[in-house]
């Protein structure tokens, strides 16, 4: 009996570490996205065509950066396997080098940034709406920089199972986004209306105040010890900006192939009618929201997969392999079970048309599938990146989405004219598909040897 009370303790050990890991990831990103959701709804009062421009502009900045964030997260696998080794110095060098990418991934993106509105008008966009959304991004455009740079200090932190400051300092960040959008855009205390150009500065300054905060917790607080070396040209060696580069542009890809997925499936559903188009939009919102739940279990999951790499405990590994897709898949069954429950009332939330909401409600059954299929993918998708495999989570989605999903999307859609419902269906296939790709795959890695799955910093122990 002693066995099974052993395995049974393990499992709940584990369990219980992957819930406190991801727990405030989870807000953290819940807080992230209640950023988007303010800002919204505060351009949403100033009028239509400003709430136009700050739509497309923020699916602009999440299709453009989405690559840059990825190259970032490129750091992941070697922070968190070098914090299980208890290698400080290595965990701090892919810090410092996360820090640089962040910094030279910024540069690019800003340009991109710059030609928002030139690009908008030659996609065929309304050119005062272009115009506006221009306006915003100019505004916002060292968001680019400070974002990196907090999303390069959090992933520092959660490699290392510290996961509660990057919670805080997001929470507070929706107060301080919150406020500044009603100084700026309305004009208060003093300053001038200033629109959607308001609410582009107010996502500026708020994500430079994000990783000044989270820098001031980790030395006020002394988090960085230990896992804290001197700069110098180690920190700056071509050959280790590399690694973290090579590790990092898969996991950029996958988030590119995966948001542009769902933009093209938007366009779909947009060429079909504007009823569709707004139901889609609902039923999106509602599992954008709730995806940010396995999103941090899947953040958490690929630092604890790193951590026990790096203290060589393959059983250990592979039991946290399960258990982490499980919670995956178990969280969203519960979203599910709400979405089919709910169905009627969920999208009268969102909105009054009754042609509209009637459209949601038969999308939400079909949602709850989804539902599960990607809370498993992403959680998969987080492993592989801890155990150095960050190109899984890449081929999978193109794969998935690009030669089965979005095809059988169109085909259902257009040819047995099944109308928005063929969509869903594509996209419920798509993302099944992605899971059970990346389950297999995490089954097979994590039965690799540990050898084969270390990837320590290059340059970690070099002498200056």
């Amino acid at each position: 009996m002693s066995k099974p009370r052993s395995v049974e303790h393990a499992a709940a050990h584990e369990f219980g570490t992957l819930v406190a890991i991801s727990t405030p990831i989870a807000l953290a990103q819940v807080g992230h996205m209640a950023m988007g959701v303010v800002d919204t709804l505060m351009v949403a009062r100033v009028g239509v065509s400003e709430l136009a421009a700050v739509a497309i502009a923020s699916t602009w900045v999440w299709s453009s950066g989405s690559i840059a964030q990825g190259i970032v997260q490129g750091m992941d696998p070697l922070v968190s396997q070098a914090h299980g080794a208890g290698d400080g110095d290595a965990v701090a060098l892919a810090f410092q080098r996360g820090l640089i990418l962040a910094v030279l991934v910024s540069l690019p993106l800003m340009a991109i940034w710059l030609a928002t509105g030139t690009l908008l008008v030659a996609l065929g966009q309304d050119p005062e709406v272009a115009r506006q959304a221009q306006s915003y991004m100019t505004a916002r455009l060292p968001s680019a920089l400070g974002f990196l740079l907090f999303a390069a200090q959090r992933q520092y932190l959660a490699g290392r199972a510290i996961t509660r400051p990057a919670m805080w300092i997001m929470l507070m960040g929706n107060v301080a986004n919150a406020f500044l959008n009603w100084v700026l855009m309305f004009g208060h205390l003093g300053f001038p209306a200033l629109g959607v150009e308001g609410a582009g500065y107010a996502t500026a300054i708020t994500n430079v105040l994000l990783p000044l905060g989270l820098f001031a917790w980790i030395r006020g607080f002394g988090l960085h010890v230990g896992a804290w070396r001197p700069w110098d040209r180690i920190s700056f060696a071509a050959h280790g900006l590399l690694q973290s580069f090579r590790l990092g542009l898969p996991v950029g890809i996958q988030l590119a192939l995966e948001a542009n997925a769902f933009t093209i499936a938007m366009l779909l559903v947009g060429s079909i009618g504007v009823a569709p188009l707004a139901a889609h939009q609902v039923v999106i919102n509602m599992a954008s929201f709730t995806f940010m739940f396995p999103l941090g279990i899947a953040i958490g999951a690929g630092a604890r997969a790193g951590n026990l790499i790096g203290a060589r405990d393959p059983e250990r590994l592979r039991l946290a392999c399960r258990i982490a897709l499980a919670m995956g898949g178990g969280i969203m069954a519960i979203a599910a079970v709400a979405f089919v429950g709910f169905r009627t009332a969920l999208p009268r939330l969102y909105v009054s048309d009754p042609e509209v909401a009637a459209i949601a409600a038969s999308l939400l059954p079909i949602a709850a599938a989804f539902q599960i299929f990607d809370g498993i993918q992403v959680v998969g998708g987080g492993l592989m990146r801890g155990m150095g495999r960050p190109q899984a989570g890449a081929v999978a989605n193109l794969f998935s989405f690009y030669l089965l999903g979005l095809p059988l999307a169109w085909l259902l859609a257009f040819r047995f004219e099944l109308g928005i419902v063929g969509i869903w269906w594509g996209l419920a296939a798509g993302l099944a598909c992605v899971a059970g790709i990346l389950c297999l795959w995490v089954v097979r890695t994590s039965r690799r040897s540990l050898a084969e799955l270390s990837v320590a910093p290059e340059g970690a122990h070099d002498s200056v």
